[in-house]
């Protein structure tokens, strides 16, 4: 992924969608909260038609795909206009897909040999996931001395106590985080909600 798409907001809300209806008004309000990068995993059989109906009827949003674990969910998430693709790993072949698509790509990494193998494909922008399980803020700090130009956007188990910590570090770029649409929430169709729990993050950056 652009570093320059990294930047956009502080916080990447990560969304699992089971109702495709949900997605627009969802998608309003997390825009409307300052947070325009909106990523849709590939957790449901809504998502690839909520990632449609974001791209088509939210201009504002820059919409991708989460969870893309093969080249066929490449494709699904070409097809369905996403911008940009993020992997929960990084193996050569969905590496190749991803970077064949022509989409920014956020790859996964938990290790230092991961993160190597993505950065000799000159990509310096990764996902660090699962951030807490893997070893957190520390891990990542820890990083910053023997490579130092990475950027990452730690996911996973990140909450808005923990968030501000992580983006104190000066090799992340932001972070990704499910705490912004709780299913609660979503469910009962609160986005008001949902729009001040945006803000909060939007004002981390």
């Amino acid at each position: 992924m652009s570093e320059k798409l990294l930047e956009l907001a502080p916080v990447v809300p990560v969304v699992v969608l089971d109702d495709a209806g949900a997605a627009v008004p969802l998608a309003r309000a997390l825009v409307d909260g300052g947070l325009p990068v909106i990523e849709v995993t590939l957790r449901t059989p809504a998502a690839a038609e909520a990632v449609r109906r974001i791209a088509a009827e939210v201009p504002d949003a820059v919409v991708g795909t989460g969870t893309v674990r093969t080249p066929a969910d490449v494709r699904l998430s070409v097809d369905a206009g996403a911008r940009f693709l993020v992997s929960p790993g990084a193996t050569p072949r969905l590496l190749d897909a991803m970077e064949d698509s022509g989409l920014d790509l956020l790859p996964g990494t938990s290790t230092i040999s991961e993160m190597l193998a993505v950065a000799e494909r000159g990509l310096t922008a990764m996902k660090f996931f699962p951030a807490e399980a893997a070893g957190g803020r520390p891990f990542l700090s820890a990083v910053a001395g023997p490579l130092p130009d990475l950027r990452f956007c730690p996911t996973g188990g990140i909450t808005a106590d923990s968030a501000p910590g992580y983006l104190a570090l000066p090799n992340v770029a932001c972070v990704g985080g499910s705490w912004l649409t709780p299913p609660d929430l979503v469910a009962a169709g609160d986005w008001d909600r949902i729009r001040s729990l945006a803000a909060a993050a939007a004002a981390l950056g």
